[in-house]
């Protein structure tokens, strides 16, 4: 079952990589290579803690969520929940293009 969840993020995250300026493409491929452990675990729990603190200056809410999604690469519990969001905001994004053309 984890491995279909790791699969499943690993094509979400690979569709979301496609839709970022590449300069931040390749920085999130980086990331997300299995040799960048050391540096992906500490920026992921960085941003965990700066999404909590988001009602400090420059610190924002949209860094919670990026931080689980980084975070979900090395914790297994956190791949399913982490697929099923990124699933969803990839179904919203395709329906919001769709119906942008329709117009």
């Amino acid at each position: 079952m984890s491995s279909e969840h790791r699969a499943e993020l690993d094509r979400h995250l690979a569709w979301l990589e496609g839709k970022m300026p590449l300069r931040f493409a390749k920085f999130m491929g980086w990331v997300r290579k299995p040799s960048s452990r050391l540096v992906r675990v500490p920026f992921a729990m960085a941003l965990i803690i700066g999404g909590i603190f988001s009602f400090l200056p420059v610190l924002g809410l949209w860094m919670l969520p990026l931080g689980l999604i980084l975070i979900a690469q090395d914790l297994p519990f956190l791949q399913g929940p982490m697929a099923r969001m990124l699933g969803w905001i990839e179904r919203k994004w395709l329906e919001r293009k769709a119906v942008k053309r329709m117009s």
